[in-house]
This record gives structure tokens, C-alpha cells and sequence, in this order.
């Protein structure tokens, strides 16, 4: 698959390439696994001096001489002997930056945890030593997120403060999934983009493995994922177990109840059967992996909240594949497919308010996009979206089918909702349905 979209995630980049030639830039991108970090850097800084630095999980000296084999490759800088310690080769770059620019990118920088964590602590030492005289372009990534933000983002951590600035990596908005579904399948049905969006979520690395694949339609994609050897089966584990450590079954137990539905701290401790608010306060904060969803303009911090997963991926790989792992155990690939054609519809269902979702917020139209329901489960609203600049505010109803869509009702539950909360007031209002037919 040909590289898409990330226009302004590049001329960030190359941007602070060239501001870095008068001071020196310590830039960290951060993203969850499979987002495309590594491809994006790579993208960015192709014909220019770069220096590509893999934390690998090997000795610090075996790292060191292939970063000084990378170092006199790209620079032309031979070497006489070997370096033992990271912290040297750092001060070296350090020292060559006074007189050239060049971009240094470290790849699984939160491997040096295990090779060795003095790593950080040199860096600061030798970075407050060097800056003010260095042209460096230093760029770092990590696949194992919390880890990142415990080295930045921790105030006990060396390297807290020490970054100058910070490109976040999201998964693609409805419109690039459109685009490269459309360059791979000219003739894609709504059916196949609602596919796309729902079992991939918008990550390169699962849209790359699906297009690579030819698995344009629904049940393409559906076959590769549930098949012998694909390596979207044991993605969830392979991601997160890393990031949970030894805790990583009561954080799959929680994830695979939000995914399930079961999305209320109540509902979740009757599931678990233990206390689960220091675990669902990780995952919120910690690992950003769920949100606490409440109402528009719930005035309680702590009423009616929903837990809702992040990530459409780890949705489906919660909601399928780890609950149904003693059926891909056995390899009985057929029946677990069985069962997700059985369950789609209501899961693509789910994915498809959060597509529009996706959509609103990437128009641009809006300041304020969000749901509301009421605490009795009587009344709910699909998509709220308000632009105060205009006074003006959207009520949405979303379904699969636009014969579902029940317009007179929907204006019923806005009046409730406006009875209720009081907004609004001098708005102009409009409510709408929305389908497959406005993917």
C-alpha cells in the first residue's frame, strides 16, 4: 500500500528540520502501536541527512556498533574501535551537530529501559550540555505507550521538560479510508467502507495488512482476519500485554466487558468480581485506551457515566476474538466467523455512530460534537453537533438502514433533551437522519 494522508504531520516534521539547523529540536512521536510512526519519520526525512537508530533488545555495545556503522554510512565519519555506552555515541552526535545538521531518529526509545535505564539520565546530562550549541534534529518514538509517557511526561523522569515539541499520530479519518478503498476497489460498497472503519479503526498497519491482502469487501476482510496464521488474531495480546504487565488479565477482562456493552463501572464489577476503579482510571489516564463517556451537559462529574473502548479495533478484537479464544484455540475459524456474520450488524451498527462521528469532527462545521441520554435508558441521542459561532445545532439519529429512521421521534427526545439541560436557547435547530447511504 502506497504511503496516504499525514500532510500535516509531515511539514511538522520537515518544519522543525529546518528550525533545527538554528537550534537544536527533540521531538517525541507518540502513538499507539501499528499507527505508522516509524513510516511517517522515515517519510519525512527521506533525502536528507538521517541517522535511523533501532533500540533492539540486544547488549548496550552491540546497539552502539551498528549506530556507529549507521553514523559513518550516512555522515561519512570513519571510526577506530568500539563504543561500549550509548551516552558516548549521544555526545559524539552532540558534538558533530555543532558544525552539521542532520536528524537522528530513535525507534522503541523505551527498549533502553531494559538495555539500560542510565540512558536517560546521560541524555539529560549531555543534552543540557550541548544544546544551545547544536544543530540536531532529534526524533524519538516508542510502540509501548505508557512507558513513553512515563520518560516525558513524569517529573521524576530525567527527560521530563527536555522535548521541544510533540506530534501525536491518530488513525485516518473516514475520508482517507474512502480514498484508498477507493484506489484498491473503485467499485466499493457502503457495506465494505463501514467494514473498513470497523475492523481496523483507521490504523495503517491493519488498513496496510487488509489492502496488501486484497481484502477489499466485507467478507474478504472478515475472512483474512479469522483465518490460520493471520496476524490480526493475536494483535490485542501482542499490543497491550507488554503495556499491562502482570495485571494484563484484569485489564482484558474490563476491556472485553466494555466491548460486550456492559459499559458501567456497576456493570463491569458484577463481570470482573472485584473493585475496578483504580484499574478503569489506568486505563483512562494511563493508557488512554477508554473514555468516560457522560452526557452533553450532565452536570454531575460522577452520574451516568459509560465507559466506552477508544479504539474501533480493540472493539472488535475484545468483542470477538477474546471472547471466543478457546474457538480460535481449536481453529475452528468457520464457526467464529458464524458467530461475527451472526453479530455484525449490531456491532457495524455501533462503529457506524462513531464513523459519523469521525466525519463530523473532520468537517470542521462544529465546536461542540457529542451524545446525551437520560438516566432512565428512555430517551437517547445519537450525535449532537452544535456550532456556537452560528448558534445553530444538528440532532442526529444513526442507523444501518434508512428505513429504521424514525425523524418524528427524534425531534421528540430533542425536546426532552432541551427540557432537561436548557441549552440551546435562541439556537436554530435542525434534526437529521443519518445511514450507510451518507458514508
Amino acid at each position: 500500500m502506497k504511503f496516504y494522508d499525514r500532510e500535516n504531520e509531515l511539514e511538522y516534521l520537515r518544519e522543525t528540520y529546518r528550525q533545527s539547523a538554528e537550534n537544536a529540536k527533540f521531538t517525541i512521536v507518540i502513538g499507539r502501536r501499528r499507527i505508522g510512526k516509524t513510516s511517517l519519520v522515515l517519510k519525512a526525512y527521506e533525502g536528507t541527512p538521517m541517522l535511523y537508530f533501532f533500540v533492539a533488545r540486544k547488549s548496550e555495545s552491540e546497539l552502539c556498533e551498528a549506530y556507529l556503522e549507521e553514523i559513518e554510512r550516512v555522515l561519512g565519519i570513519p571510526f577506530v574501535g568500539r563504543s561500549h555506552s550509548f551516552a558516548e555515541v549521544f555526545e559524539l552526535l552532540m558534538k558533530l551537530s555543532k558544525k552539521q545538521n542532520f536528524t537522528v531518529f530513535i525507534d522503541e526509545f523505551q527498549e533502553f529501559f531494559r538495555v539500560n535505564k542510565s540512558v536517560f539520565s546521560d541524555m539529560q546530562r549531555i543534552w543540557d550540555l550541548y544544546e544551545k550549541e547544536s544543530h540536531i534534529n532529534l526524533v524519538v518514538c516508542g510502540s509501548v505507550y505508557s512507558m513513553m509517557k512515563k520518560i516525558f511526561k513524569d517529573r521524576k523522569e530525567p527527560l521530563y521538560g527536555r522535548s521541544t515539541g510533540e506530534l501525536r499520530l491518530k488513525p485516518f479519518m473516514p475520508s482517507v479510508l474512502k480514498q484508498i478503498l477507493g484506489d484498491a476497489l473503485p467499485n466499493y460498497s457502503k457495506e465494505d467502507l463501514l467494514a473498513l472503519y470497523s475492523l481496523t479503526g483507521g490504523v495503517a498497519k491493519y488498513v496496510q495488512l487488509l489492502i496488501d491482502a486484497k481484502a477489499f469487501s466485507k467478507k474478504a476482510m472478515i475472512d483474512y482476519i479469522v483465518s490460520a496464521n493471520s496476524p490480526m488474531l493475536n494483535e490485542g495480546k501482542n499490543s497491550l500485554i507488554e503495556e499491562f504487565g502482570r495485571d494484563y488479565g484484569v485489564y482484558f477482562s474490563i476491556l472485553s466487558c466494555v466491548a460486550r456493552g456492559r459499559n458501567t463501572r456497576t456493570e463491569i464489577e458484577d463481570v470482573v468480581g472485584r473493585e475496578v476503579g483504580g484499574y478503569l482510571t489506568n486505563l483512562e489516564r494511563e493508557y488512554e485506551l477508554i473514555k468516560k463517556r457522560q452526557p452533553m451537559f450532565e452536570k454531575s462529574v460522577s452520574k451516568n457515566v459509560r465507559y466506552e473502548l477508544d479504539d474501533a479495533f480493540y472493539c472488535f478484537w475484545f468483542r470477538f476474538i477474546f471472547k471466543y479464544s478457546y474457538i480460535v484455540e481449536i481453529e475452528n475459524f468457520e464457526k467464529l466467523k458464524e458467530i461475527i456474520n451472526r453479530d455484525y450488524e449490531t456491532f457495524s451498527g455501533l462503529m457506524l455512530e462513531r464513523y459519523f462521528q469521525a466525519k463530523a469532527i473532520e468537517s470542521g462545521q462544529y465546536t461542540r460534537i457529542g451524545r446525551w441520554w437520560d438516566r432512565k435508558g428512555h430517551n437517547e441521542i445519537d450525535l449532537i453537533a452544535e456550532n456556537e459561532l452560528d448558534d445553530m445545532v444538528v440532532f442526529h439519529e444513526i442507523k444501518r438502514d434508512a428505513d429504521e429512521l424514525r425523524i418524528s421521534e427524534l425531534k421528540a427526545k430533542a425536546e426532552t433533551f432541551l427540557t432537561a439541560t436548557h441549552a440551546f436557547k435562541g439556537y436554530s435547530m435542525e434534526c437529521k437522519g443519518l445511514s450507510m447511504e451518507d458514508m
